[in-house]
């Protein structure tokens, strides 16, 4: 990170909780990958699995699944009703058993129109249609539209703890529960994640517990949690965790069911050894173009010493950028930047030449990528991150040279950060990436990149329109800043280890 519940289905019978209980934790079977029939296919991933069988067993109970393909495709028997005989139906299929082959209904009145989704394939490097994901799916945030106006006052701003009920201690997340204005999960290091109101207006509850999966402490842990860009309807998250150095790290999948965490459905996605215990990044976060990126620190000690940052042929000290599918597999977007088939690149690769990118985010109106790249010595770093974008580590720490030994391109090949500011004879360690502003409530703001440094508490914007301005200190606090998060109307949050969550407000 830093430096130095089977559901109670009324209806259903016991045999069947008890069967789809059994298929769902054990089984992943799958169709085949031509001509996937969408009968049974519930969750629209094209692949008829125990997912799909546990979604009818809820909605033959009553329990909303806001699924688009439970009604066109759950009457596997095709009797005009689901029922919990579809689910049994599907549970044998998906286990290879005899069973009625969930393909011979016609579909009626599919939420998804003409269109059919994008197949879930093998991982491969054959460019493929786009993110898996239903037609018309946005995955950018509405921008607020605010016209910018004044410019922020040096030390003009102050936090309020608005959200008193996220007192919880190790915090390094928050992330706002889609199709929702006022719930959010707070993702704490140790692996337990709790819903919480940041209006305060319900107490907070158990979301999830990774704590099984996972190796805490020091650098180590959950470090970020994502909803899937369409989670209405498939109801999928993902986390980034680590195992402990020298296990890999982990990119998984879960399904969320009655309001927690299956934690039982685990999909592991993406495993990346580990050389060390720190500098393990990182965050995950859903593009606007609903691809997958997760940031990966260059595998720890000090100074990068087997230059992973500078090679393509690892994931460490990148940014990567993946098309999830639904399956454990996951493809690669055609237009990824270092792509060569069965070369030595790692075709995951979206931008390299990073130490620890601890926190990234997108611009919700301009769609442009920030990080904060915590670095070693000398420098923090704030870096505009393009496609296929060197930015210089371990050659150049911020703009200077940090070790030109071997293997550094010229200096016209690099991407230089938009900022660099010193952590050494000061309280600052340690850069914390946030958020372009795009709030109402700080108009002066709209357009400014706001971070901060984790160990000072200092907290900075810099204007994203004018490359050669100056950033501008908006508060000198005394908090540990482990992340930053976004409201859904562009407000700015802070999590904090200081067991608080705050909002940045004008003085």
């Amino acid at each position: 990170m830093f430096r130095r519940r089977l559901l109670l289905l009324g209806g259903v019978t016991a045999a069947v909780v008890l069967l789809g209980a059994i298929v769902f934790a054990v089984i992943r079977i799958t169709s085949s990958s031509a001509g996937v029939p969408k009968q049974g296919d519930v969750d629209c991933d094209q692949v008829i699995d125990s997912v799909d069988a546990l979604l009818l067993l809820r909605q033959a109970a009553g329990i909303s699944t806001q699924v688009p393909c439970a009604t066109s495709g759950g009457d596997v028997n095709c009797d005009g009703k689901i029922t919990s005989v579809d689910a049994l139906h599907v549970l044998r299929y998906a286990a290879g058993l005899p069973s009625m082959t969930p393909a011979g209904c016609t579909p009626v009145g599919s939420p998804l129109g003409s269109a059919t989704p994008t197949g879930a394939t093998p991982m491969t490097v054959t460019p493929t249609a786009g993110p898996s994901s239903t037609p018309g799916l946005t995955c950018v945030p509405a921008p607020s539209g605010i016209t910018p106006s004044g410019t922020p006052a040096e030390n003009g701003y102050h936090l309020t703890d608005t959200i008193s009920e996220a007192n919880f201690d190790g915090m390094v997340d928050l992330v706002m529960i889609p199709g929702t204005t006022n719930q959010a999960i707070v993702v704490r290091q140790n692996g337990v994640i709790t819903r919480i109101a940041t209006d305060g207006s319900f107490a907070p509850a158990d979301y999830g517990d990774l704590s099984s999966k996972l190796t805490a402490g020091g650098e180590q842990g959950l470090l970020s949690v994502a909803f899937s860009p369409d989670f209405a309807h498939d109801s999928r998250i993902y986390a980034y965790y680590t195992r402990g150095s020298p296990n890999p790290s982990v990119l998984a999948r879960y399904q969320v069911f009655g309001g927690s965490i299956d934690i039982s459905s685990e999909t592991v996605i993406l495993t990346v050894p580990q050389p060390y215990a720190n500098h393990n990044g990182g965050r995950i976060v859903f593009g606007p173009d609903c691809y997958l990126y997760l940031s990966l620190g260059d595998g720890g000690s000090g100074g990068d010493p087997q230059n992973n940052g500078q090679s393509l042929n690892t994931f460490l000290g990148k940014i990567l950028r993946i098309n999830v599918t639904g399956q454990a597999a996951y493809t690669i977007p055609p237009d990824n930047p270092f792509i060569d088939g069965v070369g030595p690149n790692k075709d995951e690769i979206f931008a390299y030449g990073l130490r620890n990118p601890w926190r990234f985010s997108f611009d919700r109106l301009t769609g442009r990528l920030w990080a904060g790249d915590v670095g070693q010595s000398n420098w923090e770093e704030v870096d505009r991150v393009i496609r296929g974008g060197n930015y210089g580590w371990r050659c150049y720490e911020g703009f200077e040279a940090y070790n030109l030994s071997a293997g550094c391109p010229d200096q016209s090949q690099l991407q230089f950060p938009r900022v660099a500011y010193p952590n050494q004879n000061t309280d600052n360690q340690a850069v914390t990436g946030g958020y372009v502003y795009r709030g109402a409530s700080m108009p002066e703001l709209y357009g400014w990149y706001i971070y901060g440094d984790a160990y000072s508490g200092r907290i900075w914007a810099v204007n994203t329109t004018d490359e050669t301005s100056a950033p501008v200190q908006l508060v000198d606090t005394d908090r540990f800043i482990s992340s930053f998060a976004e409201t859904p109307d562009g407000e700015i949050l802070l999590v904090t280890f200081n067991n608080a969550v705050y909002r940045l407000a004008r003085n």
